[in-house]
């Protein structure tokens, strides 16, 4: 489909979905969003859904000015996959021991590595600004600077929640690597303290939604958040570079007859601030929930833990601020999943798939996702399919 066009305070708000099935508290977000003075556009992708402080699948472009709540609290969020020599012939009958063996290497949940993973290690990793990226830790802000032990010992692992590391398989049998992780504590403790210094800010006080403060160019507030913020998105793909090739061991070790090799990484945030320029002006772009499709540019749009993802190719459409969505987006909330389903929904719905299957993961059930089929359909105009997968190994924290 191609957008819908729902009128804003400021900007229209151009959707890629049908606005009558967009949650109300979600179109109320938009609506706050589109009164802000600063904003010149206003992207919504398929996968919209109600978020905190700002909208899941928004693209906001502002000029002089950003807003950390829209960013959210998991800083350059994204995604990595990588297309290996292995086909589906290759792989066990019994995956179970390769689920371990991956859940061994990259801890999950809260967990952390013993010591910091050595990047020097790691098969082809490249190392070049490793030591520089750490130097630039004792910029970043004061009260979250206690934490860089745990951030070392974090870089490299997965997290809970929605994140996870998965196997899967494409429509030519070839076997791919793939895993969804951000910015891990680190980043969400600098966010948490940026937003609250936003909100204090005199210029904020009379927002229609105090979630929407905004640091504003040419002051040292906006100094110190864009320091903080582009250190935490390198972060967390410093994390899941770290993530994927800790994954590759895994796979080299376990297939050795096979001698595996993997194409290059695509990568790609999803929960991000960039610098772009549209109609002539130089803007702030934030995407949550929301992937770069510039024309050409690879990206990822995985489904659930039951379902299949894509690997696509951007189409540069600019009326979407060169943007697609950053998955399926879920339907309901994670409360809501855990009351309506049962494990014996996740054992069914999951089946074939190897994984958790227990009661700790249920708010992650693909039935509480939105179908990822309907989702790729509306975005037609955003990307171009390169591949679609579907797991077999999925791990989840």
């Amino acid at each position: 489909m191609s957008y819908v066009e729902v009128p804003g305070a400021k900007v229209p708000i151009r959707m890629w979905t049908d606005p009558a099935s967009v949650e109300d508290g979600a179109m109320r977000q938009l609506q706050n969003t589109a009164t802000l003075p600063w904003i010149k556009g206003l992207a919504v992708m398929p996968d919209v859904h109600y978020g905190k402080g700002a909208t899941v699948g928004s693209v906001i472009a502002m000029k002089g000015a950003v807003c950390p709540a829209a960013v959210g609290v998991d800083i350059g969020c994204g995604m990595s996959a990588v297309k290996s020599s292995l086909t589906a012939n290759d792989l066990p009958g019994d995956l179970s021991r390769l689920r371990s063996k991956i859940e061994q290497a990259i801890p999950v949940g809260r967990g952390m590595h013993r010591e910091m993973v050595d990047p020097g290690r790691l098969f082809q990793f490249p190392t070049a600004g490793w030591n520089d990226f750490w130097s630039r830790f004792d910029t970043v802000a004061d009260p979250v600077k206690f934490r860089r032990e745990r951030a070392e010992k974090q870089m490299g692992t997965l997290g809970a929640g929605n994140h996870y590391c998965e196997v899967c398989i494409d429509g030519q049998g070839a076997v791919w690597l793939m895993l969804h992780s951000g910015s891990r504590n680190i980043g969400k403790e600098l966010a948490e303290y940026h937003i609250g210094e936003a909100q204090k800010l005199p210029h904020n006080q009379g927002l229609i939604d105090r979630d929407l403060a905004v640091f504003v160019a040419d002051t040292p507030q906006m100094a110190a958040y864009r320091n903080d913020l582009f250190w935490a998105q390198e972060y967390a793909k410093y994390n899941r570079a770290i993530m994927m090739a800790l994954f590759q061991e895994v796979i080299r070790r376990e297939f050795r007859k096979a001698r595996v090799t993997f194409e290059p990484v695509i990568s790609c945030h999803h929960n991000y601030v960039a610098e772009e320029r549209y109609e002539g002006m130089d803007l702030l772009v934030t995407r949550k929930g929301a992937i770069r499709a510039g024309s050409g540019e690879f990206g990822i749009i995985p489904g659930s833990m039951g379902t299949g993802s894509y690997i696509v190719k951007g189409l540069g459409n600019e009326m979407a601020l060169n943007s697609a969505s950053h998955g399926a987006g879920r339907r309901m909330s994670r409360s809501e999943a855990k009351r309506r389903f049962t494990v014996r929904d996740l054992e069914e719905q999951t089946r074939g798939v190897e994984c958790r299957k227990d009661a700790g993961v249920l708010d992650e059930i693909p039935g509480a996702y939105k179908p990822i089929e309907q989702v790729m359909e509306q975005q037609r105009d955003l990307v171009e399919v390169v591949a679609k997968l579907k797991q077999v190994v999925n791990v989840k924290g």
